[in-house]
């Protein structure tokens, strides 16, 4: 975060911004302020939020409040008053260490319209210290819903449990647990989709996407189903039954949006909690990657350790040498070389090269697992054969053949049990890793995975998904190293974590 936010220019941020290209002078200058302060490279104040605040605290009157406000941004037209509250404004930021900016309007023949879309600005922003920001997201990592999220004046802020959730107008036995004044209406419930158990009340952050998906959080980005909707019937909190995608399970709220929303939203929610995704026939995007990567995986295990075993007993027998060229060729060809390689073979036998959320068929899946697993087939392969070479040539094996033990004891016993050791390390990471996707494979596939995401930010100068999704593949790993050394000390009892080195 600290190299992303120091080393490159913010400014790239806009790179794929539509709305950018579409504003223009003053008002672009306005939208970049705003942009920068939502995605946390500084502290952006408007000068008629000052006059509301003003305003709030009853330290200004509504009528000097609608003058202020009113001519305030009008240079020519300035009254004594206003020029006292902009005077007032410009002291006291500056002190604070803002800069302040009056961004001048343009004038169009005689009349008062002013070019570009409106009056001139008055502002003051304050960049905000790198550190500074990743102490701010580290803080805002885990949040956990609670009644005094909504800021609103709302009645019966609380929580409510019922045995028979409301989103299935109140027959179907489901428990749930809601909220009033939290920011989503179901915390808890419960459906009959895997894993069935369900929660809105504790969120990870992981930072505002800028242009992938502008203005959504890197995990939910993540984590929410793609695809078609799903149409079924829902019944609506006012009682109103249709065919609908809408998940009432995800509604959060929206101040004011039943007073001042559209027809269909006054007849379908009885308050302002009318927020709602639709349900998507996909799965997420890691769901797509954990799906290729643990079949991958166990593909790579259930054939790399009997050729391995089988390379090491049949040392520089046929298998061995065509085990090695595997090897070779795997390790020396570059990754990318070889999907291609696969794709063109895969596509000329009739297999689907590219991944159709539209029309989905396990077909799909064939090239980018066999892509997956044949490189990690022959890794495991070099080092089990490796492990097992080492042990076959020690002392310890020399001296059980010598003390009468039959070779089949000595190989399961001993050799196969002690070579196995390592390789049982990279179980948990194998695992665990499997989330993160695979960037090269997803992007050749064209795999709504994680790591085809991680490909898009990277070209759309995304920084919110690329420094949300290192944190993930960062605490992972860390994770899956950690439980490696768990899972290694229960296979071999020489390793203990409670006594000490002698």
């Amino acid at each position: 975060m600290v190299m992303i936010y120091s080393a490159l220019d913010r400014n790239l941020i806009f790179a794929a911004d539509s709305n950018y290209t579409h504003v223009k002078s003053n008002a672009k200058e306005v939208y970049m302020m705003q942009q920068w302060e939502k995605y946390g490279y500084l502290d952006y104040v408007p000068y008629g939020d000052y006059l509301k605040e003003l305003l709030r605290d009853d330290e200004i009157t509504q009528e000097a409040y609608d003058e202020a406000i009113k001519f305030a941004n009008k240079p020519e037209q300035d009254s004594e008053l206003v020029a006292q509250y902009v005077a007032q404004f410009t002291e006291k930021y500056e002190s604070e260490g803002y800069t302040v900016v009056r961004l001048p309007g343009k004038m169009r023949g005689n009349t008062k319209r002013y070019q570009d879309g409106g009056e001139p600005r008055l502002y003051a922003y304050k960049d905000i210290p790198v550190l500074l920001r990743l102490v701010n997201y580290f803080k805002d990592l885990v949040t956990v819903d609670n009644v005094n999220y909504v800021l609103d004046d709302i009645d019966d802020r609380g929580l409510e449990f019922t045995w028979y959730d409301p989103a299935y107008g109140g027959e179907k036995f489901s428990p749930a647990i809601l909220g009033t004044g939290t920011q989503y209406k179901y915390l808890v419930y419960f459906n009959d989709k895997f894993p069935y158990f369900h929660q809105n009340l504790v969120k990870i952050n992981l930072g505002l996407s800028y242009s992938v998906r502008q203005g959504i959080d890197v995990f939910t980005t993540m984590t929410e189903s793609q695809g078609s909707n799903v149409y079924s019937t829902v019944t609506y909190p006012s009682g109103k039954v249709e065919s609908s995608a809408d998940d009432l399970h995800s509604a959060s709220y929206a101040s004011g949006s039943l007073a001042s929303g559209t027809p269909v939203i006054q007849a379908n929610f009885v308050d302002d909690y009318t927020n709602v995704s639709p349900i998507k026939a996909g799965m997420s995007r890691i769901g797509y990657s954990f799906t290729m990567g643990i079949i991958a995986v166990i593909l790579s295990y259930l054939l790399a350790i009997p050729l391995g075993i089988g390379m090491a007993l049949r040392k520089e027998k046929l298998l061995d040498k065509l085990g090695t060229v595997y090897i070779v060729f795997i390790t020396a060809v570059p990754s990318l070389a070889y999907i291609f390689l696969f794709k063109s073979l895969g596509g000329a036998a009739g297999l689907p090269t590219t991944f159709d959320m539209e029309r989905p068929t396990w077909l799909m899946y064939v090239l980018p697992i066999i892509s997956l697993a044949l490189p990690s087939i022959a890794n495991l392969m070099k080092w089990l054969r490796r492990y097992m070479i080492d042990q076959m040539n020690s002392d310890y094996v020399k001296f059980a053949r010598s003390g009468g033990l039959s070779e089949r004891q000595i190989f399961t016993k001993h050799i196969l049990k002690n070579a196995m050791i390592p390789i049982v390390h990279g179980i948990p990471s194998s695992v665990l890793l499997a989330l993160t996707g695979a960037i090269i494979t997803e992007r050749v596939y064209v795999v709504p995975g994680v790591g085809n995401l991680l490909t898009r930010a990277i070209n759309a100068y995304d920084n919110g998904v690329i420094v949300g999704m290192v944190l993930f593949y960062a605490v992972l790993t860390v994770a899956s190293i950690i439980l490696g050394d768990v899972l290694i000390s229960l296979v071999d009892p020489r390793i203990s974590f409670t006594s000490k080195a002698r």
